[in-house]
């Protein structure tokens, strides 16, 4: 069984520590990640959560397309976690602290769904689409799912509205 490994973008340490997969950090570099995500995928499976997933309403950001670009063996999922007390994921704050209020929920609901692996003529590789059609794509088809509403706007864009700041965890003192 090969291993799976999960690229993340700004996610604290305490919850790279107690992730149930291995997680590597990528650097929003799109050439150091290009090759963090090419290494990691010769390794095993790899799981990528696209910039642009993690939203309390039902609005699918756009998606970073570096996934797009250094593979053709995509299959999106889509996941969609309610809550009835506290939101997992914080704008401001301590972010270490997004687990404990994700499990202090006393219900969760968890709805996944695994759509077919996207066709050559889906991909970069097997069609020539851009890597930005076929995030498009993809971010279309999740929201389809999921019955969530695509929107242009970026992670970026996300944390300049609710927090003030791009939304990048420091994982180094002052």
């Amino acid at each position: 069984m090969k291993p799976v490994t999960a690229v993340t973008y700004s996610m604290s340490i305490f919850n790279e520590i107690i992730s149930p997969i291995r997680t590597v950090r990528l650097t929003r570099d799109r050439e150091k990640d290009r090759k963090i995500v090419e290494k990691m995928l010769s390794q095993g499976d790899l799981v990528v959560c696209p910039e642009g997933t993690t939203c309390r309403e039902p609005y699918l950001l756009r998606f970073s397309p570096l996934f797009a670009d250094v593979t053709d063996e995509i299959v999106p999922v889509a996941i969609n976690v309610k809550t009835s007390m506290f939101y997992g994921s914080t704008a401001t704050g301590l972010k270490c602290l997004d687990p404990i209020f994700h499990f202090l929920n006393p219900s969760p609901i968890y709805f996944i769904k695994i759509l077919d692996k996207l066709q050559d003529s889906e991909t970069c590789m097997g069609c020539r689409r851009s890597q930005f059609q076929v995030a498009n794509y993809v971010q279309s088809e999740i929201a389809r799912t999921l019955g969530f509403e695509c929107t242009s706007l970026t992670r970026k864009d996300k944390y300049m509205a609710l927090a003030g700041n791009e939304g990048i965890v420091r994982t180094t003192k002052y």
